[in-house]
């Protein structure tokens, strides 16, 4: 909502003179006016833009509707809207009519230019303290900070920052799991619409067939609408979270939307103007998506003019204490569960351990542990549970089954490249930190890698090892 003092205003009244004084009286306090003579100008106006405030005149001459129909569309359309009733012929009838419709006031003509000053900026205030409370509501949720400080969240953050203060629609792609709606949340939090909704579109959780009607809302006759998502996100950020299981009939009217900025609801005839930001996510390939004609090649490009990758777990081990440390503090004060660190070898367990469900996975694990174990002390590596959710059953048995059918050279050989792949990965790539933790010299490790085939590459602004016969890297 604009400061008071640089509102946008509009007048309706059949009479030149009065939507000319107002206009000027307004205008001389610093306020912006637009002026309407009838129904039909009136609701050009609110479909070209809805104003913070509408001055009406109940009698309307030659109008298709006066002002009592004016006011009861308007609140139904747009009901954070204050409007103010002015009438030369006015009674307590009249009055107690146009409150009860949902008018802010009702002022008499001929009227004192201090009482309708005075009316318009209380009117503004209460409207712009309703967006306020109402846009902490919406706010509310999950807390949203970007934990760690590794180079592939950090190069992430530093992303989202370049691109908070922009109007680009983001699509942010990424593993199940990996915090693309933390990230989305954290762009909202850092734009100049922070303090406005934002609004998540679950889009795989919508039955299909009511999509448009959660998107766009339902006009009823003779009572108030429902708004839709897009109105609830009006002046802030709408999230469309796995954007690729939008059904195909919906996907061309958002594209629409993007374009226009604009739309009707679902039984109505009116325009519906908004102001939203759309950042969506994705864990599909969309240009896959686009070959199997499952999704729009022309909505791609309108969602996709800044593209950023979420990284998973995999490209954020050294994050993971910090992670552990983030959720316990979070489950406790949440839940009541114990507050307890991790022990050096469950820490080091925790890095090395495969994490196909990423960041949503290790606080479910967190959790797990908490719940079963005991109220005090560190978590030690006999409470981490022997297989991780979705990883391969049987990694540890398989891994030995494999070593006990070869000669000792070769399995040290097996062993000892799994492990340095592990303890690198674990620090993110960084050698010097690797070779500390293992006890050797950087130089003999550098040595020890080359012998054992191991590479590293960047992967998700991070950098991890592998195997040089099944990846195509650079040499550590």
């Amino acid at each position: 909502m604009p400061d008071s003092a640089n509102s946008d205003i509009l007048i309706v009244d059949d009479e030149s003179d009065i939507r000319e004084l107002i206009a000027d009286i307004l205008e001389d306090e610093g306020h912006g006016a637009r002026t309407a003579r009838d129904a039909d100008t009136c609701m050009a106006e609110m479909n070209t833009r809805a104003p913070d405030l509408m001055i009406l005149d109940i009698w309307l001459k030659d109008s298709r509707m006066d002002g009592i129909e004016i006011l009861k569309t308007v609140k139904r359309d747009n009901p954070s809207v204050p409007v103010i009733i002015i009438s030369g012929h006015g009674n307590i009838e009249i009055a107690v009519a146009a409150v009860k419709q949902g008018a802010y006031d009702f002022i008499e003509k001929p009227f004192n230019i201090d009482k309708l000053l005075m009316t318009v900026n209380r009117a503004l205030e209460t409207s712009r303290l309703r967006r306020e409370n109402a846009a902490l509501r919406t706010q509310s949720g999950p807390r949203t900070e970007l934990i760690g400080n590794g180079g592939a969240i950090r190069a992430l953050r530093q992303q989202l920052d370049r691109v908070a203060k922009s109007k680009g629609r983001v699509l942010l792609s990424g593993p199940p799991g990996s915090g693309k709606d933390v990230a989305a949340r954290y762009l909202h939090a850092q734009s100049d619409r922070a303090d406005q909704p934002f609004v998540i579109v679950p889009s795989a959780t919508i039955e299909p067939d009511r999509m448009e009607e959660v998107l766009f809302g339902v006009e009823h006759e003779g009572r108030a609408h429902d708004p839709g998502l897009f109105e609830r996100a009006h002046g802030g950020t709408l999230f469309f979270d796995e954007v690729a299981d939008m059904p195909p009939v919906t996907q061309g009217k958002i594209l629409r939307v993007l374009v226009d900025q604009a739309f009707t609801r679902i039984n109505g005839a009116d325009t519906v103007r908004v102001d939203v930001r759309v950042v969506s996510a994705t864990n599909k390939n969309l240009n896959h998506e686009i070959e199997q004609g499952r999704f729009r090649q022309d909505l791609y490009h309108r969602l996709n003019v800044v593209p950023l990758e979420v990284p998973g777990l995999d490209s954020r081990r050294e994050d993971i204490p910090l992670l552990v440390e983030y959720f316990t503090k979070q489950l406790n004060e949440e839940q009541g569960l114990p507050m307890r660190e991790l022990s050096e070898d469950a820490a080091a367990m925790f890095q090395t351990l495969p994490w196909p469900g990423h960041v949503r996975q290790l606080r479910n694990m967190i959790e797990r542990i908490l719940i079963l174990g005991p109220d005090e002390g560190e978590i030690a590596v006999s409470e981490l549970p022997q297989e991780t959710d979705g990883a391969e059953p049987g990694g540890r048995d398989a891994l030995s089954a494999a070593l006990a059918g070869l000669p000792l050279r070769e399995a040290r050989e097996v062993f000892e490249r799994e492990y340095l792949i592990a303890q690198i990965n674990r620090f993110s790539g960084n050698i010097s930190r690797t070779a500390n933790f293992v006890g050797m010299e950087r130089s003999a490790l550098h040595r020890k890698l080359k012998s054992l085939g191991i590479v590293t590459l960047s992967r998700g602004g991070t950098r991890m090892a592998a195997i040089e016969d099944e990846e195509d890297g650079d040499e550590v």
